[in-house]
């Protein structure tokens, strides 16, 4: 069975692959038996294969009953042996089998561990940069790193449960058929125990869910550190930052010993509950053989099957247990599951043109075709805004709800409901917003009459929080793998990036850090401007994109970008001179419109508001000679 890697296709399908359906989101219980049912082999497999390995434990009693009767009792050397020589075959086999037992329910750990991660990869991927509008980026985290893998243990303790229900009715079987009244006895401790339980497993999980809320917040904290760690350093915020990680660590303590203290609870109730059973099985079990109703080699077989009811019970409450959690788990991958692209196919989808004007209606601005265009705004917030119109992409709003709360025990059912409602409005907003014209036309055609992977395949935004990925520089600046040699190198000139290359020890094969963290800042924004040059997108937005770079370079790069991009539309939103050099035209946002367009010389002589702005940038200028290549302003 091809079972592992496993086979995932849901939410967003692969070029060349078939969609397969979507998980079973409808509640947190409905989506634990989708990950169950997704493995229905391997489950079964591990399921019967572990009934074989509990065999020493379940017929293992029986066997030496009867060889104290008949052979030790009975003074019979053959017996003997006969009955230890079947001993030790069985217990061959439940060594064999417990290996292969192990086995399979790791691989069962595995796949429902790895399918998680892999069907939110898929998900991020299919909600794009809408994901962190509605999700933290921490709880996504957290839900592939900690919750994925209380799946995993949910897939391994069903697989050795069901085995050991299994063997627990063989066992009764046997009891029931030796001595009814003692049988019922081995029976019933179970469920009485159970029973016991129960009521604990309240307290258990409301506090196994407030353990996983603050760990989750603590995921979320660790992450906007991480991200900020060098702006952090350049402020002297490493201080106030690290003690608040450090409360909410304390805070995730606390909860996790309260957790600790009620699952020890349980055990300890299992266990003294076990101890009190064989203590009364032994004193029936002996007054039993007094009476000539039981032979001293079925009261050993008794006394065994009783100590082996001590295992299928701690099993069954660590499956409820297990199961518990997995619930919490399970809310939060369904919050994120369940999340929609906002993004519809339209009814008659439209063609864009090869070339066309870049029309936004909302500012007046416009991108004459195969010309470079440079956004000047005192306002970075207005210039970022028009390049999100323009990619069709949508800016960055309110912060997401959490998945879950800080929240005390009685009010955690008002406070979801609070989550579902807020979580549920930005999805419609964004909804309604993704479903009206977009206001942004190319070539006359508004944006949101053409498909949405023609949009990006014809408009590419490169802004200041686009990020690199771990691999090499080829991976970084040609991630599709298109690109000959020479086309590569050619990106990476225009992008001044040539210093990269000779840095790294391999050349295009050389290792590039997660986020290109052995990288200064200025070489990371230019490996992130080589890749989007590379692209050759009909229409490229570039925002800010030399904000971490010293003078000298952003000059190479301004030349550089201008001749590889001519005769190509190119958008540009920077207030750097040394830009507006080379813009075929100049546009001035103030606020939401544009209110002066022209060539650079014309406007610095004719507008008084666009001399405001450029002159406001030569003034905050260090000289060229001491400005170093900065390392992460942007991040």
């Amino acid at each position: 069975m091809r079972d592992f890697p496993p086979s995932i296709r849901t939410f967003h399908a692969l070029p060349g692959e078939t969609r397969a359906a979507d998980p079973d989101l409808r509640s947190p219980a409905r989506f634990l038996w989708w990950v169950l049912r997704r493995q229905p082999e391997v489950v079964a497999t591990a399921t019967l294969v572990g009934v074989l390995w509990q065999l020493p434990l379940t017929v293992g009693p029986w066997l030496v009953g009867r060889a104290v009767d008949q052979g030790i009792l009975a003074h019979s050397q053959t017996a003997t042996l006969r009955w230890t020589g079947l001993l030790l075959v069985v217990t061959i086999i439940g060594a064999v089998f417990g290996i292969l037992m192990h086995t399979l329910v790791v691989r069962s750990w595995l796949i429902a561990l790895y399918g998680t991660i892999m069907m939110l990869s898929r998900k991020a991927v299919q909600l794009g940069h809408v994901l962190p509008r509605r999700t933290p980026t921490g709880e996504v985290l957290s839900v592939a790193g900690s919750d994925s893998d209380e799946f995993g243990g949910l897939t391994e303790i069903t697989a050795r449960a069901g085995s050991q229900l299994i063997a627990y009715l063989t066992v009764a079987a046997i009891v029931l058929a030796t001595s009814p009244r003692l049988g019922l006895l081995v029976l019933v401790a179970a469920p009485v125990l159970v029973g016991v339980a129960l009521p604990l497993l309240g307290p258990l999980h409301r506090r196994q869910h407030a353990e996983r809320q603050r760990t989750s917040t603590l995921t979320s904290l660790a992450t906007d550190i991480v991200a900020g760690l060098r702006i952090l350093r350049g402020i002297g915020g490493e201080s106030t930052f690290g003690r608040n990680y450090a409360a909410q660590s304390q805070l995730t303590r606390e909860a996790g010993v309260a957790a600790g203290v009620w699952q020890a609870v349980i055990e300890a109730v299992g266990v003294l509950f076990s101890g009190c059973f064989l203590v009364l099985l032994m004193y029936a079990g002996t007054r039993a053989v007094q009476t000539g109703d039981l032979t001293v080699g079925a009261l050993v077989s008794f006394l065994g099957y009783g100590l082996f009811m001590v295992g299928p019970i701690r099993t069954f409450f660590e499956f409820v247990q297990k199961l518990t959690r997995s619930m919490v788990s399970a809310r939060k991958a369904v919050a994120v599951l369940e999340q929609a692209p906002p993004w519809t196919q339209p009814v008659s989808p439209a063609v864009l043109p090869a070339q066309g004007d870049l029309v936004d209606e909302l500012t007046g601005f416009v991108a004459r075709p195969g010309r470079l265009t440079v956004v000047v705004s005192a306002v970075p917030e207005s210039s970022a805004g028009l390049a999100d119109r323009l990619g069709r992409w949508l800016s960055a709003g309110e912060e997401p709800p959490p998945l879950v709360d800080e929240v005390g025990l009685r009010r955690s059912r008002r406070s979801r409901a609070e989550r579902n409602e807020q979580r549920a409005r930005l999805a419609a907003a964004d909804a309604e917003r993704a479903a009206r014209a977009w206001g942004v036309s190319y070539g006359g055609v508004d944006l949101s009459r053409v498909p949405l992977s023609e949009v990006r395949a014809t408009i590419l935004v490169s802004d200041t929080s686009s990020q690199l990925f771990a691999g090499s520089l080829q991976d970084a600046v040609d991630p599709h793998g298109v690109l000959t040699r020479e086309q590569a190198e050619q990106a990476l000139r225009a992008a001044a990036a040539e210093d990269v290359y000779d840095a790294l020890a391999g050349g295009w094969s050389g290792q590039i850090d997660e986020r290109g963290r052995g990288l200064s800042g200025g070489q990371r924004q230019r490996v992130v401007l080589a890749r989007a040059l590379a692209a050759d997108p009909p229409v490229l937005v570039l925002v800010e994109p030399t904000s971490a770079v010293d003078a000298h370079t952003e000059t190479r790069i301004a030349e550089r970008v201008a001749d590889h991009r001519r005769g190509r539309t190119t958008v540009v939103t920077t207030v750097s001179p040394l830009w507006l050099h080379h813009a075929d035209d100049v546009v001035l946002l103030s606020g939401d419109r544009v209110v002066a367009r022209g060539r650079h010389e014309e406007l610095l002589a004719e507008d008084a508001r666009y001399r405001d702005v450029v002159a406001r940038t030569f003034d905050d200028d260090p000289d060229p000679s001491d400005e170093p290549d900065l390392e992460g302003s942007r991040v």
